[in-house]
């Protein structure tokens, strides 16, 4: 196959990388993009929206945040393990990143919470149906309308496979594979790396974050995420930074299940670990990042969310108490079929048991400590929670057979982290020098989050792909234009 040249060769078509496509297209510079899937916008395409801060939607709907508040949050939730620059360079832009893309054509529901003990900046795609997953992949058809109009050229089912320097240093070329298997090179001044992180890598994840996927973790495995982004910037010269998962787990560790099943055991009910004793002010498991850390330091790394048929039934009357966009219908009326279904084929994460002696015989933990540990919840749910100080509206006794239980793992979105790039989005070496001409965005240069995804600003994982693309493409187009 013959050489390409062009300025810009972008790695990967995802929202990170289309943004910097057609950012870097509307400065100007000349943009290859190359994606090994047959269509642009990767994970995002079953997402909902980015996040924005300061946002005209936020500011019709009455909601208190601004760049100031999020960034104290955010800086006060990592514990300024993380770069403070450029933190504030993508919430500063935030807002305005909202308005480019409605400049395309893309319409927002408006600003939300995922869940209600965070902050209203989810971004929530419109599509002329309910609110639901897949909404954004209407936001990346519209980037990629805008890069074919700005002339942007799209190669599908081609990958990148290593980064070329010239003798000084710079990036002057991508090595990519096409579908037939056939390797060529693209000229180019600069190369902007946005794979999206390794989250279907078994084998990746295991050596670089030292847990076994299905078995440690539980997380999300988009087919084609496989770290190939990361490797090309460590082999240029980029820092080997740590990677991490983007944590985040539901009940029943990725087993299927109807939603009302799945609503059921996120309610903030009795959670206990293989030693039958509870292991968090259970209220907060409707933070999922904070749910699966719990999960992921008890032993074998599993916790149980337990019910009874009491409870079970006042949720298929009443509906459930908490919900969130991803699972926004509090009805639950068909939560015993459902539970019947997954019983049927078998389950080994989802249980019932006439008597608390029989549950805890199949989720594995000693009967008399877990009704010792039910006795205490009862008594509490009469006063006060004196172990853990839940809500008392929160609080409802187990005191009726049969009893339902959800094993919960931990799990995530994927991989985070691995390239360090500054302010500008610019991959760096071990010195924190720039490689002149190469860029990284999205995951594989998500090192902002430390140990815990900040699920308290919602909208994050797309709302920093989107934000570093534009701005590696402003750079790189500066880049290559200089």
């Amino acid at each position: 196959m013959e050489e390409l040249k062009t300025q810009i060769v972008v790695i990967a078509g995802g929202p990170s990388g289309m943004s910097a496509a057609v950012q870097a297209a509307e400065d100007g510079a000349d943009v290859i993009v190359i994606e090994k899937a047959s269509i642009t916008g990767g994970a995002a395409n079953m997402g909902m929206g980015p996040l924005g801060i300061g946002t005209k939607y936020q500011q019709q709907q009455m909601i208190d945040i601004s760049v100031e508040k999020a960034f104290n949050m955010f800086m006060d939730y990592t514990h300024y393990n993380v770069d403070a620059r450029l933190v504030k360079r993508y919430f500063e832009q935030s807002a305005e990143t909202i308005e480019w893309l409605e400049d395309m054509g893309v319409e927002f529901e408006g600003a939300f919470k995922y869940f209600p003990q965070s902050e209203a900046t989810w971004h929530i795609v419109k599509t002329g149906n309910k609110i639901g997953p897949r909404a954004a992949g209407h936001m990346n058809k519209a980037l990629l309308k805008r890069a074919q109009e700005l002339g942007v050229k799209v190669l599908l089912e081609t990958s990148g496979k290593k980064i070329l320097k010239d003798d000084e240093g710079k990036v002057c070329g991508v090595v990519a594979v096409n579908k037939a298997g056939e390797e060529f090179t693209i000229q180019c001044k600069a190369a902007i790396i946005a794979t999206g992180g390794a989250g279907c890598n078994k084998q990746f994840i295991l050596d670089e974050i030292g847990v076994e996927q299905g078995k440690d973790v539980f997380n999300f495995a988009i087919p084609g995420i496989m770290g190939d982004g990361l490797k090309m910037a460590w082999d240029a010269g980029a820092d080997h930074l740590q990677v991490r998962i983007e944590a985040a787990c539901d009940p029943g560790a990725g087993e299927e299940a109807r939603a009302s099943v799945l609503n059921v055991f996120k309610q903030p009910n009795l959670l206990v670990n293989k030693f039958a004793k509870r292991v968090m002010n259970e209220e907060f498991m409707q933070n999922t990042t904070y749910l699966s850390n719990v999960a992921s330091h008890q032993k074998d790394k599993v916790v149980f969310s337990i019910i009874d048929s009491t409870i079970a039934k006042t949720y298929m009357k009443k509906g459930v108490e908490v919900t969130n966009l991803v699972n926004p219908d509090a009805d639950v009326s068909d939560f015993l079929e459902g539970m019947d279904e997954i019983l049927a084929r078998g389950s080994k994460n989802f249980f019932k048991g006439e008597t608390i002696e029989d549950l805890a015989a199949q989720i594995g933990v000693d009967a008399e400590v877990l009704e010792e540990t039910i006795d205490d919840y009862n008594d509490y749910c009469e006063g006060r929670d004196e172990e853990f100080f839940k809500n008392y509206k929160y609080l409802k006794k187990l005191k009726k057979g049969p009893y339902y239980a959800a094993a919960i793992r931990p799990g995530g979105y994927g991989t985070v982290g691995g390239i360090r790039i500054n302010e500008n989005c610019e991959a760096c070496d071990k010195d924190f020098m720039p490689i002149p001409g190469l860029y990284a965005v999205g995951a594989d240069s998500c090192n902002i989050y430390e140990d815990s995804y900040m699920f308290l600003l919602p909208g994050n994982s797309m709302g920093y792909a989107v934000n570093t693309g534009r701005i590696a493409g402003m750079e790189a187009a500066e880049y290559v234009e200089n």
